[in-house]
């Protein structure tokens, strides 16, 4: 059965086997000054081992050092590589997800779009036989009516700017006259095109005429 020694062991043993040879010697009735002068290169040669074990401890320590930075780098290296190869695959995902999404809704509204247009077609064929005015009158009403439904069902809603004082956010000036009374100063006379708001956010500005 082999027995390891913890480090260090090894160095104290020598001194301890010197220590004993030395004082054997001197139990011995040796020379006193032949024994102080060996007594002195063995313990020159001594410190010699000891600092020669200890540079090897050191070489050893500086080595397994080394190798732990070695491989906790190389832990870390491939943490990375992991790490960034999941968020590339991620934002591929959802760049996916979001142009399948923008598709799919697009594809809804055309649909729906798609029924109005249906409508229209009937009518015109119904207006080419139409004998009434008040039929195709109220034919047109009520295409323009689920048209406005449909569009306010998606969040769409029209400007009422007439007689609303000018704001530069909401409308677009294409020309000013005369206000009929000081009251309608700045403010607007006519709604030439009307502007639009989709979910309280202008996509469409209102060209309107402004009083002076």
């Amino acid at each position: 059965m082999v027995l390891s020694l913890p480090p260090g062991s090894e160095i104290n043993i020598k001194m301890k086997k010197k220590e004993n040879k030395f004082q054997e010697t001197d139990n011995q009735g040796a020379n006193p000054i032949k024994n102080e002068n060996s007594y002195e290169a063995e313990q020159t040669e001594d410190s010699n081992e000891i600092q020669n074990d200890k540079e090897e401890l050191n070489e050893n320590n500086i080595e397994k050092t080394e190798e732990n930075w070695a491989e906790k780098y190389q832990e870390l290296h491939e943490k990375y590589v992991r790490i960034h190869a999941e968020f590339d695959n991620y934002r591929k995902r959802t760049m996916k997800e979001r142009i399948d999404l923008m598709s799919s809704a697009n594809a809804g509204i055309l649909k729906e779009l798609i029924s109005i247009l249906d409508d229209f077609e009937r009518a015109m064929s119904s207006n080419e036989i139409a004998t009434e005015i008040d039929s195709v009158k109220e034919g047109f009403q009520l295409i323009y009516s689920k048209q406005k439904a449909f569009l306010e069902s998606k969040g769409l809603k029209p400007m009422h700017s007439v007689g609303e004082s000018f704001d530069s956010e909401l409308h677009e000036a294409i020309a000013s006259i005369p206000a009929e009374s000081d009251d309608m100063k700045g403010k607007i006379i006519e709604d030439v095109e009307k502007g639009y708001l989709l979910n309280d956010k202008v996509i469409r500005f209102a060209k309107v005429v402004v009083g002076n």
